[in-house]
């Protein structure tokens, strides 16, 4: 049989059944072995295949199916359905009763006014597919044919297998438009929808009790048998039963203490009336007869209202050991379980607490960090960890806190109730114990700030509130209030407004000896910023500057351009020497093999450019860069956050020690709430890394008006028969080897079909390894390609040409020069001084055409000679891809830029370009690791998205 998951993929009708947990769905399954009969477009009926599976067994499936977008409609309604009568189960809503066979059978009740409120939405919210098996003339169900029965019908009959009868049923039910109760002859009659709901409701609850705990609520074996048992002399009873459905009980408990100084108190029984709120009565009082209107099966609701309730608190077993459970002493456990939750779960279902209204229980409390501490006078040193901050507990109650002697007597206390200002309070045993052991562990100041931000701080692995004092306060507003600083004099340009105001921002941030990440987009000036912040600081020592080896030429170019007569040098190469003052630059290679004698060196400023090469904590890189200690720390980087926030953590941890914590608990307190989408914990985040990250956009109002446009193109190209035929041999091969693979051998398996296919895509040559290939006519890309590089270049024009594989950009190479195009190609192996030669002449107009492998090439260079970026094949990673195009679409940029994508049609990079376009967001959180998202697609998502189209 086909499984309830895929089932619920097709229309789901609700058969009654008598005792109802005979009740049947039925689900119109082209395969099924059975045959149901369905209203048809003429307002005739009609025979298709279903496959009925009984309630108890298929109400899990359809309770999962009310999320399941493939899920069919009506599965969904059955769903929701489903949901409310798990629900009511749960809450134990359910009567003994007979039916109209005399079988015996639970029933959903006593129904509540929001429980009937719920049935009606759901009846009128009901789709028709959902209640089209049509009524016979005498009203009762249509019956079922089996499979043989079906086949033994001639030709030409009315049942249809073709399509999915899910569909159909849905057309037809729409077009017939029948409702049960109307009187038009010839015409569908379909089931009323409330009826059919709460049929529904009722096999659900008959068919899930069946256990021992049946008999004892009854005393009745019968209503703990799967199989259906004739009890006809139990009708009186039912009918008993069935009048009170609508005049069932509700239990509270009301809290009594005739001494409130000795705390002795007793839970009395309450019952409240469901048909009418305004009925309560002891049950004292109901045992005594008088029962003011609550019927004669008052008695054994109540007691199985207690029964129900005891299962939330087991103490109030003990109320159905005596005759009439109407009163229970409680013990101070009793009262202090209560105090701890025990009220709540109760409430929870639907058994509500009573206090005594002499009794307060407004006591509160808070975590205050900095009230017993003066103003720090070094706020840097403090913020450095050199000094610590309290933080303790604050009682208060009401609005009026507690004062020390106070919070003494509460500490002392060993009884659920103390007298504090003539008044009689309840302690929560939790608060007890907060008065006790007021004082926390103190807080670093870095910490005591993180506090103050976020307004939380974690508590022997709890998030509570916290209350800054108000020189912590004051020291976060100062944080959001730049510095007012004017461009220094040694400066040879003017900043920008909004480089004037990071310049302002990292002013304000190294004054308080914190560090920060300036993640503005790749060209608005980092490097020049740094320079003005580095003149502003003129006298705290040299800087130190940590860069990749292709910007170290960029650096020395524009300190001496924007900050001449500042001295700068390398620390890079054979010969390796410190200054005093000005700028050092260093290479991430160099700073990891000498770290040590650049940790000697007093620093005033620490500079991390492209600091996402530090964005795994574990790396050796990222460990020697944290053993230099500076006067500040500043990072430079245009996607602080490029697969996973915890690059964001190895950021900030470096820059401003202690912020985010402990990398274990970062991770559980921040990212994966917010990389699971909730929404409170990233607005807490924002507000805690606000002050220390400064993100600008170029397409921000304001930022870089003057910026030529870009725009931005797929271009699609078709296969050659040779890469197609190379495509689907390597998909066979390797989805035959995925399928018998596991874990690790999986992954691999999986990475190298990926890699495989984008090799195709670019050319045959590349998959093939052939060492003197002919290249041209084997690859659309590289056809597109000379068409886009013959009119680029005819125009005066320059361009960028990305691939992620360098073997493609050597054959890329050999092909434009055989053409006689003039060009140059930089990678990872390329030593810095070609680099630098290589940009100039590219930026001098001498080679028109520039390839670049994107990992090497992809970050750091200056290259606004180019008007074209294109890129060869796919990162999978829109961040990577935008810090390429940046090369060329940056500040300094005056002509329009032309990005062109290449994309080969029905192909894995077609559907990965889709995905892109479609939703840009949610793909830079699902492929921003490019493969390694996909190794953990199932064999059917895999083949679905590997397949040639």
């Amino acid at each position: 049989m086909t499984s309830l998951t895929d089932l619920v993929r097709h229309s789901a009708v609700f058969q009654p059944g008598d005792p109802p947990r005979s009740g049947n769905m039925v689900f119109l399954d082209p395969d099924g072995p059975s045959s149901v009969t369905v209203a048809a477009p003429d307002g005739d009926t009609r025979q298709v295949a279903a496959t009925l599976v009984p309630v108890g067994e298929a109400v899990a499936a359809l309770a999962r199916a009310r999320m399941d977008p493939q899920a069919d409609a009506a599965a969904r309604f059955w769903g929701a359905v489903a949901l409310v009568a798990l629900q009511l189960v749960t809450r134990g809503r359910i009567l003994p009763g007979v039916t109209a066979g005399d079988h015996d059978s639970w029933r959903a009740g006593p129904l509540d006014a929001a429980d009937i409120q719920r049935i009606r939405e759901l009846a009128a919210a009901m789709p028709a597919s959902a209640r089209a098996l049509p009524l016979h003339p005498d009203g009762t169900s249509p019956g079922l044919k089996t499979a043989a029965d079906r086949g033994s019908r001639a030709a030409g009959g009315t049942e249809r297998r073709a399509g999915d009868p899910a569909q159909a049923q849905a057309a037809h039910v729409a077009e017939a438009g029948g409702r049960a109760g109307d009187e038009q002859p010839d015409e569908v009659r379909l089931p009323e929808a409330e009826p059919l709901v709460r049929a529904f409701l009722d096999a659900v609850a008959d068919a899930m009790p069946r256990s021992p705990g049946a008999v004892r609520a009854t005393g009745l074996t019968a209503y703990a048998a799967a199989r259906p048992v004739k009890v006809p002399h139990l009708r009186p009873w039912a009918e008993e039963v069935a009048a009170g459905l609508d005049s069932g009980v509700r239990l509270s408990l009301r809290l009594e203490a005739d001494d409130l100084a000795a705390a002795e108190f007793r839970a009395v029984v309450q019952l409240h009336s469901l048909a009418d709120p305004s009925l309560v009565v002891d049950a004292a009082d109901l045992w005594r007869g008088h029962d003011r209107g609550f019927g004669p099966r008052a008695r054994i609701e109540s007691t199985l209202a207690v029964r129900r309730a005891a299962r939330t608190w087991p103490r109030l077993e003990r109320l159905l050991d005596s005759a009439v459970p109407d009163e229970l002493t409680l013990t101070d456990g009793d009262v202090e379980e209560l105090l701890a939750g025990a009220a709540e779960r109760l409430a929870a279902a639907g058994v509500e607490v009573h206090w005594p209204k002499a009794l307060v229980r407004g006591l509160s409390a808070r975590a205050v960090v900095g009230e017993r501490d003066s103003r720090p006078s070094d706020l840097p040193s403090f913020l450095g960890g050199h000094h610590l901050t309290s933080f303790d507990w604050q009682l208060a109650l009401g609005d009026r806190r507690l004062t020390a002697e106070e919070m003494d007597r509460l500490a002392e206390a060993h009884r659920p109730v103390v007298r504090l200002r003539d008044q009689w309070v309840l302690i929560d045993p939790d608060l007890a114990r907060k008065a006790r052991q007021r004082d926390l562990k103190p807080l670093t100041g870095i910490e005591a700030l993180s506090a103050a931000l976020t307004g939380t701080v974690e508590v022997e692995g709890e998030q509570v509130a916290v209350e800054p004092t108000a020189w912590l306060r004051e020291l976060r507003e100062r944080l959001s209030e730049p510095a007012d600083v004017d461009p220094p004099a040694g400066l040879a340009a003017t900043l920008r407004d909004y480089q004037l105001a990071g310049l302002r921002w990292l002013a304000r941030l190294t004054s308080l000896g914190l560090g920060g990440c300036l993640a503005d987009d790749m060209g608005l000036g980092k490097t020049i910023t740094l320079i003005a912040l580095h003149l502003h600081r003129s006298g705290t020592g040299p800087t130190l500057v940590v860069c990749p080896a292709s910007l170290l030429g960029n650096w020395e170019r524009e300190i001496a351009r924007f900050a001449p007569g500042v001295p700068v040098r390398r620390f890079h190469g054979s010969s390796r020497t410190l200054a005093e003052d000005g700028f050092v630059l260093t290479t991430y290679g160099t700073m990891r093999m000498d770290a040590a004698r650049l940790a000697a060196h007093p620093w005033g400023l620490l500079v991390a450019d492209e600091a996402q090469h530090v964005k795994n904590p574990a790396s050796g890189t990222a460990k020697a860069l944290r053993e230099i200690p500076a006067a500040a720390r500043v990072a430079l980087t245009g996607t602080p956050v490029e697969n996973n926030l915890s690059e964001l953590w190895a950021i900030l941890d470096w820059t401003t020690p202690g912020l985010l914590g402990p990398l274990g608990r970062f991770r559980a307190r921040w990212a994966k709430p917010v990389e699971s989408g909730d929404g409170e914990a990233a607005e807490r985040l924002s507000r805690l890394v606000g002050p220390f990250l400064l993100r600008r956009r170029k397409s921000d109002p304001g930022i870089a008006p003057e910026l030529p446009p870009k725009t931005e193109t797929d271009r699609p190209v078709a296969l050659t028969t040779e890469q197609a035929g190379l495509y689907e041999a390597v998909v066979r091969e390797i989805m035959t080897q995925i399928a018998d693979a596991r874990g690790m051998a999986r992954r691999g398996l999986i990475v190298k079909l990926l890699t495989g296919l984008k090799q195709i895509c670019n050319h045959p040559a590349q998959y093939l390894h052939e060492s003197e290939p002919r290249l041209p006519g084997r690859s659309g890309k590289l056809e597109l390609l000379d068409e886009l590089v013959d009119t680029i270049v005819a125009e005066d024009g320059a361009v960028l040409v990305f691939t992620q594989y360098v073997t493609m950009a050597r054959l890329l190479e050999r092909h434009l020069t055989s053409r006689g195009v003039s060009t140059q190609l930089l990678h990872g192996g390329t030593p810095v001084a070609r680099r630098e030669e290589m940009v100039a002449r590219f930026q001098d107009g001498r080679a028109p055409v520039f390839l670049l492998s994107l990992k090497a090439a992809g970050t750091g260079l200056n290259l606004t000679r180019a008007d074209h970026v294109i890129h060869y094949d796919r990162w999978w990673n829109p961040a990577v891809e935008d810090q390429a195009t940046d090369r060329a679409y940056r500040i300094g940029q005056t002509r329009p830029v032309q990005v062109h994508r290449l994309i080969t049609e029905g192909t894995i990079e077609d559907r990965i370009a889709e995905m892109l376009a479609a939703k840009r967001a949610l793909a830079e959180a699902v492929l921003a690791s490019g493969e390694a998202a996909l190794t953990e697609l199932t064999d059917a998502e895999l083949a679905a998205l590997v397949e040639l189209r």
